[in-house]
């Protein structure tokens, strides 16, 4: 009858290292982030939900420095003669970027964004069909 109790103190003390295993520090994913150096802000993201193209946005100043909250717009046309429409924009975060997603692979016509920041605008044209990842550096200046 002693071998039931010998296998019972094994059984506990292998699930009490087990226990003290998950338990031990560095050894949870949830730690690891606040160990870890802080993190670029998030980059905002609007999405038109109609195709796989997507364009980022790096948006400055004259003196180079990103400008936070500068308006992307743009307006998508689609369906039956170009009929609807989508009129997405985001802002930029302190990092000046952005994101627009879920833009359409084959557009009748090349996309127009337009970037404002106050009372400066400016507009980029992209055509997603031939360059279905666009990135942008826009630097934005008062005339």
């Amino acid at each position: 009858m002693r071998f039931p109790q010998i296998a019972l103190s094994a059984f506990l003390l292998l699930s009490f290292g087990a226990f003290v295993a998950a338990q031990s520090p560095g050894q949870s994913p949830a730690q690891a982030p606040a160990q870890s150096a802080p993190q670029a802000p998030e980059i905002p993201v609007v999405d038109g939900g109609l195709g796989s193209c997507s364009a980022d946005f790096t948006v400055k100043d004259g003196s180079g420095k990103p400008l936070y909250d500068a308006k992307v717009h743009v307006i998508l046309k689609y369906g039956f003669f170009s009929k609807r429409k989508t009129d997405l924009e985001v802002g930029t975060n302190s990092d000046g970027k952005a994101r627009v997603t879920g833009l359409p692979t084959m557009p009748k016509k090349p996309l127009e964004f337009s970037i404002k920041s106050g009372t400066v605008i400016t507009t980029v044209t992209d055509d997603p069909s031939n360059n279905c990842n666009a990135t942008f550096d826009v630097t934005l200046t008062a005339h």
